[in-house]
Order: C-alpha cells, then sequence, then structure tokens
C-alpha cells in the first residue's frame, strides 16, 4: 500500500518543479542516454557491422513505439509526401552509417564533438532549401565553429583523418535530414514522421545486415535493444524537455553529452583526448551556443509565427 503513495508524492513533487528545471532535468536525462548508446555502440562494434547495429537500432526502436503506431491506426499513419519520407530516410540511413562508424573508431570525446558541428551544417542547408534569412552574426559563428571542426581533423597534424571524416560527412547528412523535418513538420504529425523513420529503417538495413549476420548470444541481445531503448529514451528526453523549458536554457544542457563521452570514454575505454579535442570541441560549442543565442533573441523580437 506504501508504493502508490510513494509514487504519488513523487510525481507532485515533480510537478511542483519550475518549468525550466524539468526542462534541464528532461534533456540531461536525455543526452545521458544518448552517450549511453555511443558507448554501447562502442562496444558492440569490435564484434558486430554498423548494418547489423542500424537494423537492431530500428528494429526495437519500433517495436518500443509500436503501441503508439498501432493507436494512430492506417488513417494516422496515411501521407501525401511519402517521396519526402522517403529521402528524409535514405539520407538518415547514409548518416546513421556515418556515425556508427565514427563512434566505433574514433575517442568518443572526438566523435561527439565533431557531431556537435550539426547545428553549423543547419545553417547553411536552410538557406538552400528553405531560403531562411540567416543575420550576420550567425554567418559569423558558423565560420568560427567551422575553425573548430578543422582543428578537430587534425588533432596530430598528421594529416586528415578519413574516419574523422566520416564524421563530419554524418554531421552534414543529418543537418540536411533535420531540416527535411522543417519541411515535413508542415503536413505531418511528429508520430507520423517517427514511423516511416523506424519502419523504413528495418527496411533499408534489412538485406545489408543479413548479409554481414552475425547471430547475437544472450547478453548482446539485450544490449542491441539498449540501442532502441536508450535512442528512444533520449528522444523522449529532448521532446519533453524543450516542450516544459524554454529553448535558450534547456538547449545548452545538451552538451553534457560531451562531458559524458569524456568521462565514459576514459573509465570504459582507457581513452584520453588530445589537446586538439578540448580546442576544437570549444570552438564548436561556443559557435553553436551563440548561434542559439542570437535565434532566441531574434525570435524574442519578431515573436511567434502564426495566430
Amino acid at each position: 500500500m506504501a508504493r502508490p503513495g510513494l509514487f504519488a508524492r513523487i510525481e507532485e513533487g515533480w510537478v511542483r518543479l519550475p518549468d525550466n528545471l524539468r526542462g534541464v532535468l528532461w534533456v540531461t536525462m536525455g543526452t545521458l542516454a544518448f552517450a549511453i548508446n555511443d558507448v554501447v555502440v562502442k562496444f558492440l562494434g569490435k564484434t558486430f557491422h554498423p548494418f547489423e547495429l542500424a537494423l537492431f537500432r530500428y528494429g526495437f526502436g519500433f517495436l518500443i513505439l509500436l503501441p503508439v503506431f498501432l493507436q494512430m491506426g492506417a488513417t494516422g499513419l496515411r501521407t501525401g509526401v511519402l517521396r519526402w519520407h522517403l529521402f528524409r530516410l535514405v539520407l538518415a540511413c547514409i548518416g546513421q552509417i556515418g556515425v556508427y562508424v565514427s563512434v566505433i573508431n574514433l575517442l568518443l570525446a572526438d566523435a561527439t564533438a565533431i557531431a556537435f558541428s550539426r547545428p553549423l551544417f543547419t545553417t547553411l542547408v536552410a538557406v538552400v532549401v528553405l531560403h531562411e534569412l540567416v543575420l550576420w552574426r550567425r554567418w559569423a559563428a558558423t565560420a568560427v565553429g567551422f575553425v573548430g571542426v578543422v582543428i578537430m581533423l587534425r588533432p596530430d597534424g598528421g594529416g586528415l583523418d578519413p574516419v574523422a571524416l566520416f564524421a563530419v560527412g554524418a554531421a552534414l547528412i543529418f543537418a540536411v535530414a533535420n531540416v527535411l523535418i522543417r519541411v515535413l513538420s508542415r503536413t505531418e504529425p511528429p508520430n507520423r514522421i517517427l514511423f516511416y523513420y523506424h519502419a523504413g529503417g528495418i527496411l533499408v538495413f534489412l538485406g545489408p545486415a543479413l548479409w554481414v549476420w552475425r547471430t547475437p548470444t544472450g547478453a548482446e541481445w539485450l544490449l542491441l535493444a539498449a540501442l532502441g531503448a536508450l535512442t528512444t529514451v533520449g528522444m523522449i528526453g529532448f521532446v519533453r524537455g524543450f516542450a516544459v523549458g524554454e529553448a535558450s536554457i534547456v538547449g545548452p544542457m545538451e552538451y553534457t553529452r560531451l562531458l559524458y563521452a569524456g568521462l565514459f570514454g576514459f573509465f570504459v575505454f582507457a581513452e584520453l583526448p588530445s589537446h586538439w579535442t578540448f580546442i576544437g570541441a570549444a570552438i564548436i560549442v561556443a559557435s553553436t551556443l551563440y548561434i542559439a543565442r542570437v535565434e532566441a533573441l531574434r525570435g524574442a523580437r519578431v515573436g511567434p509565427a502564426g495566430g
């Protein structure tokens, strides 16, 4: 009889927290889930091909979200913009492999820091695809951010690391895919986008995964299932966090993932990032935070769009 009372008190205390604090906690949980997911990917990547990892990531993610999809029914899942879903799906699947290759082969801190260059590419893509008006301050911050990317690509001064280029390519591809979400969101609800993303990901990776198939053991099944679970928890954390908190306050908490990556890399894989990692990551984070700040101030001046 004590358990319902305990949960009720926890829920009551949670609701009483300020919205921004709850948003920060949600996003922090999401970044932790994504960071742990990277650890699992890096560990499994020693024995499983990225194609197989991707299949399980989409497969178990689909199973977790299946109750939501069933509740939507055929009518809720029907779309009139299938070509845009397919275009985004292809890009996201290519980007997913790039992310896995970089996480498996680079230091966790390096792979994570380069991934944070995605907002820099989003600026360029948004101008080309959406014809967005970008202020000069954002252009300047984007240029500075790319200096950080170049530093990350030359951590040892020995030339470009081809795997690091994979990471940069994945960031660019995901930037395009994320901009396409804005296009899709004009007519598509979020859960419908998630359905075509997960169902399509299964179809895309089923054949390649079977070609390189390695049957998992008992413990490996749990870790592979965790790929879908952790990614889903991460997405929920971000969606809930940005829903209840101000973006300018909860957004910077995403960069705690860099801290997690450094700690997990050191304690789990005995990785020690070079000074170039810290310099490049600091520049990338500072520039993307500035871009977010400029856009927040711009939004405050312009006011909300629509009625």
